[in-house]
C-alpha cells in the first residue's frame, strides 16, 4: 500500500486521502460508476484544460482511480479506510465547537456540511443517521439535538423514511452562501473536495472582509 493510505498506529497520516471523497462517489459504487465518474472529472481537471485544469488534483484523481478500479487494491484500501473513519473528524476538535452560542452555531454548520457531502456523493443513501453524525462529529447525541431541531424547523434538513437526516435545497443554498466567510464550512467542504476531511485540514476561507466587500460591490453594480 502506498504512502497516502498507510496506517500510522491509529494516528492521522498527513498524506492520507479519501479516494471516495475525491471521486465524490459512494463506497459501494460499482466499477462502471467509478470509471464513468473518473473520466468526467479527469476531463475537467486535466492540466491541458485551460479553464479548470489542476495538475495536483488530476494526479490525486488518477491515483484514486488506479486504487479503486483494482479489486485487490480496493479491498485493502477499504479495510484501512474503515479503521480511519471510525474516529471523529479532527476538524470538530477545533475550539469553534466548544460550548456556548458560537459552538451551537458551528455545530449546525458542521452538520450541514456532512449532510451536503453525503447528499452529493451518494444518491442511494443521501443522508446520515443521528448515530453516524455522533460518530463523525465526536459529540454525544444530547449536544446535537438542539442543532437538529433548529435545522428541521428552518427546513434546512428533512428526514427520510429510514429516519436519516437529509439536507434540503434550502440547506444547500444556506451553506454555500456562508462558505466564503465560515472557517468551519470551508474546512469541511474543501477537505471533502480534496479527500482530506478525515485529517487536519489547513485550508482557510478567503479574507471575510475582502470577500464581503467584493460581494457588496457586485451587488451594487447589479442594482
Amino acid at each position: 500500500m502506498n504512502g497516502r493510505t498507510g496506517t500510522n498506529n491509529g494516528a492521522p497520516n498527513k498524506d492520507y486521502v479519501d479516494y471516495y471523497e475525491v471521486l465524490q462517489i459512494s463506497p459501494g459504487a460499482e466499477p462502471e460508476t467509478i470509471k464513468r465518474v473518473f473520466k468526467l472529472l479527469a476531463v475537467r481537471v486535466h492540466p491541458d484544460n485551460p479553464t479548470t485544469g489542476d495538475a495536483e488534483r488530476f494526479c490525486i484523481l488518477k491515483e484514486a482511480y488506479e486504487v479503486l478500479s483494482n479489486p485487490e487494491r480496493r479491498a485493502a484500501y477499504d479495510m484501512d479506510r474503515q479503521e480511519r473513519t471510525q474516529d471523529p473528524i479532527p476538524v470538530f476538535e477545533m475550539g469553534e465547537f466548544a460550548v456556548g452560542v458560537d459552538g451551537e452555531t458551528n455545530r449546525r454548520i458542521g452538520m450541514l456540511c456532512l449532510l451536503y457531502n453525503s447528499r452529493r456523493a451518494n444518491e442511494d443513501k443521501p443522508g446520515l443517521s443521528l448515530m453516524e453524525l455522533e460518530q463523525l462529529m465526536g459529540f454525544p447525541r444530547e449536544h446535537l439535538m438542539f442543532a437538529v431541531w433548529y435545522l428541521r424547523n428552518k427546513q434546512y434538513v428533512t428526514s427520510r423514511d429510514s429516519s436519516d437526516l437529509v439536507i434540503t435545497s434550502e440547506g444547500v443554498d444556506y451553506l454555500e452562501s456562508h462558505l466564503p466567510t465560515s472557517r468551519v464550512a470551508y474546512k469541511l467542504l474543501k477537505g471533502a473536495e480534496k479527500g482530506t476531511i478525515h485529517m487536519d485540514v489547513d485550508d482557510e476561507p478567503p479574507v471575510p472582509g475582502a470577500q464581503a466587500a467584493g460581494m457588496r460591490n457586485e451587488h451594487a453594480v447589479v442594482q
